[in-house]
């Protein structure tokens, strides 16, 4: 169970990275009946740390707090020197981290702070991920690394890696989720004033984005289908809605969301799934008939496919904590 978080912030941190740590493991959200950890930012040394915008903050401990640390934060790291040859992480950070690892801690990075990872030798033979316009420069630095550009994010073993900065928010929030239920992550989000998940997905549970849209003249028929995920819903039905042939709202609909009507809704049958499994006691058919899919044998195949899992190994994830 994380109860302890420690985040790194050395020479050339990314402030906003750094921010993301802060707000979902740093504040007290105990009068909401939410759980709280033990959190503090550590350094190679106590001191001033200039960020990578040139503003300095203070981190009040060194290395020694990754000691008692369950889950270690890698934000978002000076990465240029990596490849053009610089080491820029110091030997008494690296094996601070290798040690923690070792002892049984969870490491999470976000954007670039997977070099940091990479330079102590903990994305060895692992899966991981960065940003997708730092992922090639990832895979050279470290070819030891299993780099996966196309995810959101990934985990495995003890070391969680993530793209962008928003991929780092939902990072977390898998974390909060993994550890204390669907609940608290819902609420933690919604005090973050962001999505819980975000859909599609791979394995490990963990949620890969659709493209964010405003979907301008295609909202309402968004709606409609979000509230209408039981039914079949086909092409012409919901060109009709729209008021257009079924070829221009086919064309209309992937621009609109960067997928056909088809992956959008699939996407959102197997979201409302994963809240059903996660909230209720329904059996697998009966919340394969209310989702969309008619039948616990294609709810299955879409679960294996997008998620790796099986619905009842996701349910047995993600209940027994909330029990």
């Amino acid at each position: 169970m994380i109860r302890n978080v420690a985040v790194l912030a050395v020479e050339g941190v990314a402030p906003f990275e750094l921010g993301v740590f802060c707000e979902a493991f740093g504040l007290d959200r105990s009068d909401q009946g939410m759980p709280t950890m033990e959190f503090a930012l550590c350094g190679t040394r106590p001191g001033p740390v200039t960020t990578s915008v040139g503003f300095d903050i203070v981190v009040q401990n060194g290395l020694e707090r990754l000691d008692e640390a369950d889950l270690i934060g890698i934000p978002a790291m000076p990465r240029l020197q990596v490849i053009e040859g610089r080491e820029p992480f110091t030997e008494p950070l690296l094996s601070a981290l290798r040690a923690s690892v070792d002892r049984g801690a969870r490491v999470l990075s976000v954007c670039t702070g997977a070099f940091v990872l990479g330079a102590a030798g903990l994305l060895d033979g692992r899966r991981c991920t960065t940003h997708w316009m730092y992922s090639d420069d990832l895979a050279r630095a470290y070819p030891a690394a299993k780099v996966d550009p196309d995810v959101l994010y990934v985990e495995d073993g003890p070391v969680i890696t993530s793209a962008g900065t928003a991929a780092g928010i939902d990072a977390c929030l898998y974390l909060w989720r993994q550890e204390h239920g669907a609940q608290v992550a819902v609420e933690i989000a919604r005090r973050m004033v962001v999505p819980p998940h975000r859909d599609g997905g791979q394995a490990q549970f963990i949620q890969a984005p659709i493209r964010a849209t405003a979907a301008d003249t295609l909202a309402s028929v968004l709606d409609y289908m979000e509230a209408h995920l039981d039914e079949e819903l086909t092409i012409e039905r919901l060109a009709a809605r729209a008021a257009m042939s079924p070829r221009t709202f086919a064309r209309r609909f992937r621009a609109e969301t960067g997928v056909t009507p088809y992956g959008w809704l699939l996407g959102r049958r197997v979201a409302a799934a994963q809240r059903m499994l996660e909230q209720g006691d329904l059996t697998v058919d009966a919340i394969a008939s209310a989702t969309g899919f008619g039948t616990g044998a294609a709810l299955r195949h879409q679960f294996s496919r997008r998620l790796g899992t099986t619905p009842q190994s996701y349910r047995a994830a993600f209940r027994h904590r909330d029990d």
